[in-house]
């Protein structure tokens, strides 16, 4: 199986890819480990700023490798936020029976009880480099935008509004 972790930035996607690691014993691919590796290494002029170029970019690949995970009968967690909501395109059904979309949404009301703990557990799994802190208002703007297109195209989404338990989660 596949399973494929995505949303606004800081929903929890690593710590829930990590979660799934431990009990389910999958590994998982961190999306912007393969970014900065391509990056880094010059193998695309693009930057850390061309999210929407990188999206394409970046999906090119793991649409591919995922195939090849399924072709070879192995578990593979992908986690990030550079997984188009058109994805499901790109494969047919006997790749599409699968996968795992898994796309993580805090509500408004959730952000706004909860902000100063999304800030302070940002770096629980990861330690994130970043010049500035995300605004509470941005966090809600990215939460909507990941909502409503979940909603347009009809994906499925975990909605954090009272408790956000990692553990609970079933494959």
């Amino acid at each position: 199986m596949i399973v494929l972790i995505t949303g606004a930035s800081h929903t929890g996607k690593t710590l829930l890819a990590q979660k799934i690691l431990e009990k389910y014993k999958y590994p998982y691919l961190s999306i912007d480990h393969l970014k900065m590796g391509l990056i880094r290494s010059g193998q695309t002029d693009l930057t850390l700023y061309d999210d929407e170029k990188l999206t394409g970019y970046l999906w090119n690949i793991l649409k591919e490798m995922i195939k090849t995970a399924i072709e070879n009968k192995q578990n593979l967690i992908v986690e990030g936020c550079y997984i188009p909501f058109d994805w499901k395109k790109d494969f047919d059904a006997r790749y599409l029976s699968q996968i795992r979309y898994i796309c993580l949404v805090m509500s408004d009301g959730y952000i706004s009880s909860h902000f100063n703990d999304i800030i302070e557990y940002e770096n629980v799994i990861e330690n994130r480099i970043s010049d500035d802190e995300p605004d509470i208002d941005f966090i809600k703007d990215e939460n909507s935008f990941y909502l409503d297109n979940c909603i347009r195209y009809g994906l499925e989404y975990i909605l954090i509004d009272n408790e956000y338990d990692t553990d609970r989660f079933e494959l």
